[in-house]
């Protein structure tokens, strides 16, 4: 897999040279979520900010959202640095996030195949198109009724 050179200048902006265009962190974000592999340099120096805007990036999702890193396990992390056991940690993390996406990934394969080679997913389909006419009749006929005219707007 390529990876996908992004320059930072003076200014904080990012660069995407492949695109030719500037991009958000948000933006940057998302190419990670759909699989790309990025490198973030500095536009003068050529030296690697990757971590620096990674670390960005998750830092802004931990404060807009339902935070994944809680406040116990960040400290318990921070007494790790420096010490003898970083290193070991470092790579243990790495291993179980790997292996925790490679669990799921194959979860979500093994679901689609059940679902789409089950006979009751067809039968289920069904039912769901048939809830959603019922539904949809319902409504049309509740905005369809003919309206009675309140108590108050009978004495008027």
């Amino acid at each position: 897999m390529t990876t996908r050179v992004i320059r930072k200048y003076a200014n904080r902006r990012l660069y995407d040279s492949q695109e030719s265009r500037h991009l958000t962190l948000d933006e940057v974000r998302q190419l990670i979520v759909d699989g790309e592999r990025i490198r973030v340099e500095d536009a003068k120096s050529g030296a690697d900010l990757t971590r620096s805007v990674l670390l960005q990036i998750i830092m802004e999702r931990e404060e807009s959202g339902e935070p994944l890193l809680s406040a116990p396990l960040l400290e318990r992390l921070i007494r790790f640095y420096g010490g003898e056991m970083q290193g070991f940690l470092a790579s243990y993390l790495e291993r179980s996030v790997e292996t925790f996406s490679l669990r799921h990934e194959a979860l979500q394969e093994q679901f689609m195949r059940f679902v789409s080679e089950n006979p009751v997913a067809d039968l289920t389909r069904r039912n769901l198109a048939l809830w959603d006419k019922m539904q949809e009749r319902l409504m049309d006929a509740w905005n369809n009724a003919p309206q009675k005219p309140d108590d108050d707007e009978e004495k008027l």
